[in-house]
């Protein structure tokens, strides 16, 4: 277990460092994304934007650069070229949001696609499996984007049965925070419980025919109970690591069409908003908070793995 430790926080460490590197020199090979002249202006003189490169150090090597921008990260002095606020404190703001989402929609579509993905799995070939099917199928190719604004249109503002976008913190009203999120779960949720459904019944499908399956049955266990400890039990190796990739790329700013389209100002909202601005900081930083989650999530799956299968050992 102390090597495992050891070598899941060696490939964090790694992971991290690969990740800030390629960032910083993207947004260095853009075109037209000098930070100096986009801080000075477009009407700016030449002085001006000299002295905003001096000040700031964009003089410097780029790996001198790089050091610095890491430096002022880890002590949390980071600041964003185009608002001039610390980077940090703006997504200590929208992270409450970015997670309420998460968090929400995780178990939402883990719940939905396992669920539907096991009626799928017992009903085979009938009317259940293809009416489920043709949804999953729907929800993979439905935009995020066209779903929320269709919810919203209808659901908002034809039928005013939810409010038209917004967040409303949990510690204000848990009752409010609720009622506003539940649209955003719903349609962040769509596309997760089409892949999870389809994932799910095909292994299980697949563990239907193994070994150990006709062994159980042959021992005159119930059939209910080898669907759900041996079948579904196996199948769900696959889900969870599913699950871990994509709940930490949703907190990492994957949720950036939901949270823009209902306008939650979360940390996706925040990282599309620099993006747009070519603003290098708060990018890098939603970047490297996004790698560290799915990173961690990882490896707590690993040890899920064990627990799921005794036929794996971490070592």
């Amino acid at each position: 277990m102390t090597r495992f430790v050891v070598r899941r926080l060696c490939s964090m460490a790694l992971v991290l460092f690969a990740i800030s590197v390629l960032t910083f020199l993207i947004f260095q090979a853009i075109p037209n994304g000098d930070p100096a002249q986009r801080m000075a202006g477009r009407l700016s003189s030449p002085e001006t934007v000299a002295a905003i490169r001096r000040t700031w150090g964009f003089d410097d090597p780029l790996w001198q650069q790089y050091l610095t921008t890491m430096k002022k990260i880890f002590t949390g002095e980071v600041i964003s070229y185009t608002q001039q606020v610390n980077v940090l404190d703006e997504i200590r703001k929208g992270l409450p949001a970015t997670l309420s989402l998460a968090i929400g929609a995780g178990i939402l579509w883990l719940v939905l696609g396992v669920l539907f993905g096991l009626l799928s799995a017992v009903r085979a070939g009938g009317l259940t499996d293809r009416g489920l099917t043709v949804l999953a199928m729907v929800g993979v190719s439905t935009p995020v984007f066209l779903l929320g604004a269709v919810a919203l249109y209808f659901l908002a503002f034809k039928v005013q049965l939810f409010p038209n976008g917004g967040y409303v913190p949990l510690t204000q009203n848990p009752a409010d925070w609720a009622y506003h999120m539940i649209l955003p779960w719903l349609v962040l949720s769509v596309l997760y419980v089409g892949i999870y459904s389809r994932v799910l019944r095909s292994n299980m499908l697949d563990t239907m025919s193994d070994d150990f399956v006709r062994t159980a049955r042959a021992k005159g266990i119930s059939e209910r109970r080898v669907l759900v400890r041996h079948v579904l039990r196996n199948s769900l190796i696959p889900i969870v690591s599913l699950w871990s990739l994509d709940f930490a790329a949703v907190i990492g700013g994957g949720a950036i069409l939901t949270e823009s389209v209902f306008n939650l100002q979360g940390v996706g909202q925040y990282a599309a908003e620099s993006i747009q601005q070519l603003d290098v900081p708060p990018v890098m930083v939603i970047v490297m908070l996004g790698a560290f989650f799915v990173v961690v999530l990882s490896a707590v799956t690993d040890v899920l793995f064990a627990l799921l299968d005794p036929r794996i050992r971490l070592t």
